[in-house]
């Protein structure tokens, strides 16, 4: 850890407990910054508070109390908490600085970062990043948006590990001066624009991964994404793509069905485990990313022939009672689930339907081709039902996800795909992604030990 006297006796605020608002505290308190906590929650509900303050940090709970401000020379916000919180929006009038863990994650690492945005496929091209950096020069450590806080990893590293961070706009966002050494932008979605307020404050949060990025740097970018390609070339990085489309010989491409970088062969295509074309764009900028972060050949092949998926990421869970049973649940977007239906020729049973965002399903239909009953649960089943109805394909209704799995398999035969990809956010019924992706697998589980009646 790096020493970072910026903040040392200085009054920090950390808004929002959950797993990165307690790394930050602890760590600022490491730091010797003087540190309150605030969360919204009633202190009942907010376990961390007593580890806290065994730690000698106050914690406020069951508001957000703006006299919290008077004294504070900096803020630490979770980044789930909107810019419209009053707190929030009372400190930006004040020039009081906020930032999102990942700033400060920078600030104290020793180590150089690979930093992995975009709308999809993050998880997985971050967890095979990481996969590819071991047994290199130096030891890869994982965090950020993927589940393992990026400051609690920043505060073991050292120059002998690069940390790899899944981001989030949300996490960019909170940012100043966070600089990674390699940074990939693999494509761009109409995603939490309720957060973001419009498209274009959503790119401008995105670009942030490569704002502060010298020649010195390098982003590795979707040359297939017209957004995203126009929008990189104000980067000062050295600019890499990647393309399944074109022959790139300054990134990485496909050519004689295989995957080259730079000219140079690394993989067939046909030894490649990993099923769907958009997971082919997840590998490429993999292979571009962890070449330029000194992993080895060898390592990213084995890597390349042996990944299997991500946990309720297009997770194969098993042939139960003859069907092929897909966990999607971290689609939480139409593209995500697009991408999922084109890794399937056979017949789908799919499962979709959650928090309702605003948006409509239309653009969902052209990949509806080979869905022949939707099972729908949340928020956005009268959405989706209409949809399936638009389109003659059997509609099925059901109350959460747990439902969802029950009926997909009542109204699916052998060699069928049963495949769980939402489509939409859990929030409405379930806290994360993962809780509904487990919930889904809990049934799952149960159904494979019953008897089913066909």
């Amino acid at each position: 850890m790096k020493p970072f006297p910026h903040v040392n006796k200085k009054q920090v605020l950390v808004l929002g407990l959950a797993k990165s608002g307690m790394a930050a505290a602890v760590a600022l308190h490491k730091l010797g910054a003087i540190v309150t906590v605030n969360d919204g929650k009633p202190r009942a509900e907010s376990k961390e508070v007593d580890a806290l303050e065994e730690k000698g940090i106050e914690v406020v709970c069951g508001g957000h109390p703006l006299h919290l401000l008077d004294t504070t020379s900096l803020i630490i916000k979770n980044p789930g908490i909107p810019y419209s919180n009053l707190l929030i929006t009372e400190a930006m009038n004040r020039n009081i600085p906020i930032w999102t863990e990942v700033e400060l994650a920078y600030r104290i690492a020793e180590a150089e970062i690979v930093a992995i945005t975009g709308s999809n496929g993050k998880t997985t091209t971050t967890t095979l990043v990481h996969a590819m950096l071991e047994h290199s020069e130096r030891t890869p450590l994982i965090a950020g948006n993927i589940g393992t806080v990026a400051t609690s990893v920043a505060l073991e590293a050292t120059k002998e590990n690069v940390m790899v961070l899944e981001l989030s706009s949300f996490q960019l966002m909170g940012t100043e001066q966070f600089k990674p050494k390699v940074a990939v932008w693999l494509n761009l979605f109409d995603a939490h624009l309720d957060y973001h307020g419009s498209k274009e404050l959503y790119i401008e949060a995105k670009a942030k991964v490569y704002e502060n990025m010298t020649k010195e740097d390098y982003l590795v970018y979707s040359a297939d994404d017209l957004i995203v390609a126009k929008h990189v070339q104000q980067s000062k990085a050295t600019l890499v793509p990647f393309s399944t489309k074109l022959e790139l010989p300054t990134g990485a491409y496909i050519k004689d069905n295989a995957i080259y970088f730079r000219e140079e062969r690394i993989c067939p295509l046909d030894e490649i485990v990993l099923p769907g074309a958009h997971n082919i764009e997840n590998m490429l900028a993999s292979v571009a990313a962890a070449k330029l972060a000194g992993g080895t050949n060898a390592q990213i092949k084995t890597v390349l022939t042996t990944f299997t998926g991500v946990k309720h990421r297009l997770q194969f869970v098993g042939d139960v009672h003859g069907r092929k049973v897909y966990n999607d649940s971290k689609a939480t977007n139409i593209l995500a689930t697009q991408a999922a239906l084109a890794s399937f020729k056979q017949d789908i049973v799919l499962l979709a339907g959650g928090l309702d965002r605003g948006n409509e399903f239309d653009e969902l239909s052209p990949s509806l081709t080979h869905v022949k009953t939707l099972v729908v649960f949340g928020e956005t089943k009268t959405k989706l039902t209409a949809l399936g109805n638009k389109l003659g394909i059997n509609v099925v209704q059901a109350i959460d996800v747990r439902d969802a799995a029950t009926k997909a398999f009542e109204h699916s035969n052998v060699k069928d795909v049963v495949l769980l990809s939402p489509a939409c956010a859990s929030w409405d019924q379930y806290s994360t992604f993962e809780e509904r992706g487990d919930a889904f697998l809990a049934t799952v589980s149960q159904l494979s030990n019953s008897q089913l009646m066909e």
